[in-house]
């Protein structure tokens, strides 16, 4: 019997993918199963064949084995055991990817501890509202960050350096994990914008099983891919599928270390000869935006993209450049991949800035105010069937006569001006079609007259004057309809942006209700 591994078309997807045929990618059962095995040990033949390639930022690669990174999580599972740490104790680390980070990962899961990536560019108070929340027995971290977290009462810090790799060295190279497949075996912080501390997610040793399904229909993994992930394993896609459904494949992964920089990723992709990129679509817009992309050689078969819709702009780079169509994947952290395109599938057809249609067994629609279903192109609230109840996704879609859904903005990006409902995703991409728009981001601000109108912060390298501000606004007008334009341009010199890269919508809407408020007083 054929595994799903070894099915590729959506034809097959739909008659085969269940949840019987997962459990046969694994060698762990309903009862016992562990992440670190089934990633990593299990993979460990002594052959060295690679596991993670590093693109560092100082321009460097680095090549880490299954054997290498085997060793030493066995090692550093041993070290915990020695220093006391029992099943259920969080071991949290903000770390760079790097042998360290990844003999912390998996070392922590074997003994039945808890893994707890932290994204590297906290400062203090993000890191202790975590810390306080999670209450780990030890952070491991690099010496720079060890100094943020000392002051932290009660947490043990240990220095990911060459002193640890020593001191664990002395440690048996193999070792038994013993979970239950219901054990919890990560805490993964959310990047939302809602909340001063986003919720943690917990994930169990059998999350890797029910994962797989994004990774065979959402990036279209399969044995014999050369994968690069660029997002931060800190976060859920880079850490559940840049680094953990490649490797419980035995599919060598790769990823990005240290400050992003899109020339150095166009760079590692031609290096490594990647033939299937899942990334963020932050990650593409900026590739665009260098204009170096032609200095390079792709070898791509699959592409997919996450966080938010692609520009149009952005997709016809991709097409130009990469040669293969960039299918959408979506979901959240806290309810996984729900939509996919299924990348490789040519009997799948993909309609532009579609969402795709739903995972094999799950069950999504589009939803009005009064809880009953749209019609086709009728945009309401997106919701998952979970549980026997309709769980909303706090995201705006519509689904068309095919059963192809479209995003169409968060609930909170809705714009109503005089009566109008505009989407702030929606004029952010027909803004981005300017030549000279380089990145941008749209709110609504309050408007006597109007209740909101639109407020466009624009990043360009353009200089600002009134004519161009005009030159905006009809372009705009002219593509969409006319009341849906950006009464206020500000030209600003970077956007903020979510750990995600996603434009934080929130924080400018902060921004401007902050200044209202001290125009006011």
């Amino acid at each position: 019997m054929k595994k799903l591994t070894e099915y590729t078309s959506y034809a097959d997807a739909r008659e085969h993918a269940n949840s019987a045929a997962l459990w046969e990618l694994f060698d762990g059962d309903r009862e016992y199963l562990n992440i670190a095995h089934e990633c990593m040990t299990r993979h460990a033949d002594g052959s060295g064949r690679a596991a993670v390639r590093l693109a560092c930022a100082d321009g460097h690669d680095e090549i880490l084995s299954f054997d290498q990174i085997s060793t030493g999580a066995a090692q550093f599972a041993h070290w915990l055991d020695a220093n006391g740490v029992q099943p259920g104790e969080r071991i949290a680390f903000m770390l760079e990817p790097s042998l360290p980070f990844y003999v912390c990962l998996f070392g922590a899961m074997q003994t039945g501890a808890i893994s707890v990536p932290m994204f590297t560019l906290f400062g203090p108070d993000a890191l202790r509202l975590r810390i306080d929340d999670c209450k780990p027995t030890i952070l491991v971290t690099n010496a720079e960050k060890a100094e943020v977290a000392r002051g932290i009462e009660g947490l043990r810090v240990v220095i990911a350096d060459q002193g640890l790799l020593d001191e664990i060295s002395k440690y048996p190279g193999s070792y038994e994990p013993k979970t239950k497949a219901n054990d919890l075996a990560v805490f993964q912080y959310t990047s939302g914008t809602t909340r001063e501390l986003p919720e943690a997610v917990k994930h169990t040793h059998k999350s890797i099983v029910t994962l797989m399904f994004a990774a065979l229909y959402g990036t279209g993994i399969r044995p014999g891919d050369e994968f690069f992930c660029p997002s931060s394993p800190a976060w859920g896609h880079g850490l559940w599928h840049g680094t953990l459904a490649p490797l419980a494949l035995g599919v060598t992964t790769g990823t990005f270390s240290g400050k992003f920089d899109a020339t150095r990723l166009m760079k590692a992709l031609q290096d490594f000869k990647i033939t299937n990129m899942s990334a963020a679509a932050t990650h593409y817009r900026l590739m665009k935006n260098t204009g170096n992309a032609g200095q390079f050689e792709f070898f791509f078969s699959k592409l997919s993209f996450t966080g938010e819709p692609i520009d149009p702009a952005t997709l016809e780079f991709i097409d130009e450049y990469f040669k293969v169509p960039a299918c959408s994947m979506y979901g959240t952290t806290e309810i996984g991949v729900v939509l996919v395109n299924f990348p490789g599938a040519e009997d799948f057809e993909r309609k532009p800035g579609s969402l795709g249609k739903p995972i094999p067994g799950l069950k999504l629609e589009v939803h009005r105010p009064d809880g009953t279903q749209t019609d086709a192109d009728e945009v309401g609230e997106l919701m998952l069937w979970k549980k026997d109840h309709w769980e909303t996704t706090k995201d705006r879609a519509m689904v068309d006569a095919d059963g192809y859904l479209y995003h169409c903005g968060r609930a909170d990006d809705v714009i109503i001006s005089a009566g109008w409902t505009m989407s702030a995703v929606e004029i952010e991409h027909t803004m981005l079609k300017h030549d000279d728009v380089k990145e941008v981001g749209v709110i609504g601000v309050p408007d006597e007259k109007r209740g909101q109108v639109v407020k466009a912060f624009v990043v360009t390298d353009r200089p600002a004057s009134e004519e161009y501000v005009k030159e905006l606004q009809d372009f705009t007008r002219e593509r969409l309809a006319q009341h849906e334009f950006p009464r206020i341009v500000e030209f600003v010199s970077e956007l903020p942006k979510t750990p995600a890269g996603k434009v934080h919508r929130k924080k400018l809407r902060d921004q401007e209700a902050a200044k209202t408020a001290a125009a006011g007083n």
